[in-house]
């Protein structure tokens, strides 16, 4: 017999602790360990909170090479079943080897469980007995991580009946779950105190919005109200604001916008062609909004225009609109509203257009191109890919809490009962239209930064910080992505052989895209470099974009004027109709400004377990190489942080949602 040492750390976390006893097998390529009793000098102490406990185990001489370790937890006569996190046991063999194990789980029950040494392999560099594991590992995940159609027409879910159904690993922290209760609670409680909760009646001052949030203010949201009726701010706000996806350069007018240049270059010193030509024209078409039944809000018809947008770059270098049409198709009734006409005429439909790009904003750049994917990913990685996988390694970090934040979403903000379907003027039946008109026409060239900024024609629109930073994000992501994994993938036939790999893009494709081969998703992988690219975009979707999306809700939606979440007049219909006491009569009601308004600040809110994008808590790879790589990845990271917090010192308007330090590694809130 030999003797050896292993060492348990316990997750430092709330609720990790164990009283039950703890049991281990070692497993190795000639040969197995009886299952031993883990008792140590601590006694009870051994498996608390943060404790890292060492164990003495006499074992067979001819073990090999250690493959796995089995763990499982028993209830002491009398004392009740409780959960034990794990992170990871290390184990030092007699000839002074160390072996790491990658935990990182609960265990929750009296089950065997079984964890791979921490060495990433494929499966075709796996042996007989790993190989096993690999199976079994994936056959109670397939079990354990269900799909499920939601609705027809929209990426698939994780099955499940409550947060508490949830596999105890994908749940939220016991912080993360307190943070978001109370944030949601505290907001509804204001509410309520201020009798906004339930006021239906119409604004009679602007300036009374400000009672529903006065305490929870931000720079930008006091900027925001300051400014929110300029043009050059109306612009800015599609380079920089919370929808940086829609904006593309305009080289020809649609048929549908009859714009002259009368209307826009009254002064007759340019032309429409002349500045199409010189790259100074932008546009902004919402017609996946078109003809959507609005919803029915305090008992009224709300209304959502579909608007076309013309923006033109100014020789000071600013973005502003020049031609608004608020209806897809050109009619007597539906005029071109220009900066020239009255002050509430354009102001008027700006609002419009505003609103309809908080649902065009919600709906499919934040709730589709990041929640549902991320999801999709996620559920995908969980089903095909073990834990010994790089790629299961690489990208775990980037699928934390999605799941559960993705069934309440489902639960309070889109369900029959759900925020937004009560209170956003497409909610309803009209919210899965657009979800399902966003998702036939997505392409795999607008899931990657680079090829969307180039399809779009804005690489030198100038002020695009979400572009600037962005791109030089995926360019750090793919860098890393590629070093990483082309540790382990020498060659395409390498890529074409992983059936683990091939099984989690094909159910992507399936599952998330529906199968649709217009979107150019890959199903399959035939090369390495699709593979990077293709894990390039889920890291950067799961993290960078869901960020660029969501961490400014509050910010320009935390002053409702600037982005209404529903409307409750139609358009006018001639010109010089408008007036500020229509204005406030479009506007939604009280208690439909204050529930969107609590809404856009609980999402905008981090909790404080937040990990920013390239921090992994969890050491999944144990190799020296992975973990070099790792720290590179860090160093770059870091660098670019202090050069956006140096340039935006210089910036009127600071862009700080793609700050690494500021942008979470996965969707999480």
């Amino acid at each position: 017999m030999v003797t050896y040492t292993v060492t348990v750390f316990t997750g430092n976390i709330a609720g990790a602790t164990t009283f039950n006893n703890i049991f281990i097998k070692l497993v190795g390529t000639d040969g197995e360990s009886d299952r031993k009793w883990l008792v140590g000098l601590k006694g009870a102490a051994s498996f608390y909170q943060g404790a890292v406990s060492t164990f003495k185990l006499c074992c067979p001489p001819s073990m090999g090479k250690l493959v796995l370790i089995e763990l499982d937890k028993q209830r002491l006569p009398l004392f009740p079943e409780d959960s034990w996190f794990v992170d990871k046991v290390e184990i030092k063999s007699p000839e002074g080897e160390i072996y790491k194990f990658p935990v990182y789980r609960w265990i929750t029950d009296r089950s065997v469980h079984r964890f791979r040494e921490g060495t990433a392999l494929r499966v075709i560099d796996d042996n007989h007995l790993g190989k096993y594991s690999r199976e079994q590992e994936l056959k109670e995940r397939e079990r354990d991580y269900r799909w499920e159609v939601y609705a027809e027409g929209i990426p698939h879910c994780m099955k499940s009946e409550n947060p508490l159904s949830l596999p105890c690993e994908v749940r939220f922290s016991f912080t993360k779950t307190s943070e978001f209760a109370f944030t949601a609670a505290a907001g509804l409680t204001e509410l309520k105190l201020k009798g906004l909760d339930n006021c239906k009646k119409n604004w009679t001052n602007i300036d009374d919005i400000n009672r529903v949030f006065c305490c929870n203010r931000s720079d930008i949201s006091d900027y925001v109200q300051e400014h929110w009726k300029e043009d050059a701010f109306f612009g800015y706000q599609y380079l920089n604001g919370v929808d940086p996806v829609l904006i593309k350069l305009c080289t020809a007018l649609p048929d549908n916008f009859p714009v002259t240049d009368a209307m826009v270059f009254p002064d007759c010193k340019t032309t429409l062609a002349k500045e199409m030509q010189n790259g100074n024209i932008f546009l902004l078409d919402y017609k996946n909004l078109d003809g959507v039944k609005a919803n029915i809000i305090n008992g009224k018809l709300q209304y959502l225009m579909a608007p076309l947008v013309l923006l033109h770059k100014t020789p000071e270098n600013k973005l502003v609109p020049v031609a608004i049409q608020l209806k897809q198709c050109p009619a007597d009734d539906n005029p071109i509203f220009l900066p020239t006409d009255d002050e509430y005429d354009w102001l008027l439909a700006k609002i419009f257009v505003r609103s309809a790009d908080f649902n065009e904003h919600q709906l499919n750049a934040h709730l589709l191109r990041t929640h549902l994917l991320a999801e999709v990913f996620s559920v995908s990685l969980l089903r095909n890919v073990p834990m010994v996988h790089p790629l299961y390694k690489l990208l775990i970090p980037n699928t934390r809490y999605t799941l559960q934040i993705n069934y309440l979403a489902r639960l309070l903000l889109i369900s029959p009962t759900g925020v937004f379907t009560e209170f956003a003027s497409s909610g309803g039946e009209g919210m899965m239209t657009i979800l399902k008109r966003s998702l036939s026409s997505m392409t795999y060239t607008s899931l990657c930064i680079k090829d969307s900024i180039a399809h779009r024609g804005l690489e030198n629109v100038p002020n695009y910080y979400y572009r600037d930073d962005g791109l030089k994000l995926w360019d750090i992501i793919e860098r890393f992505v590629n070093k990483l994994l082309s540790h382990y993938y020498k060659t395409d036939a390498e890529v074409v052989q992983d059936c683990e790999l091939q099984k989690w893009i094909q159910d992507i494709y399936e599952h998330g895209f529906l199968s649709q081969e217009c979107t150019g998703i890959p199903h399959r992988f035939t090369t390495v470099a699709e593979m990077v690219k293709f894990v390039t975009m889920v890291i950067f979707t799961c993290s960078c974009q869901h960020s660029a999306v969501n961490n400014g809700q509050y910010d320009y939606g935390g002053w409702m004027p600037n982005t209404p979440i529903s409307l409750q007049l139609p358009p006018p219909t001639t010109k010089g109709t408008a007036s500020e006491e229509m204005m406030l009569k479009t506007l939604p009601d009280v208690n439909t400004t204050a529930q969107g308004m609590a809404t856009v600040w609980l999402l905008s809110k981090q909790s404080s377990d937040f990990v920013p994008l390239g921090q992994y808590p969890e050491e999944q790879f144990t190799e020296e190489i992975p973990q070099r790589m790792i720290k590179d990845f860090q160093g770059e990271l870091e660098a670019f942080s202090i050069t956006i917090k140096t340039r935006n010192k210089c910036l009127e308007i600071p862009y700080t949602y793609l700050d690494p330090k500021e942008v979470e590694n996965s969707v999480a809130i």
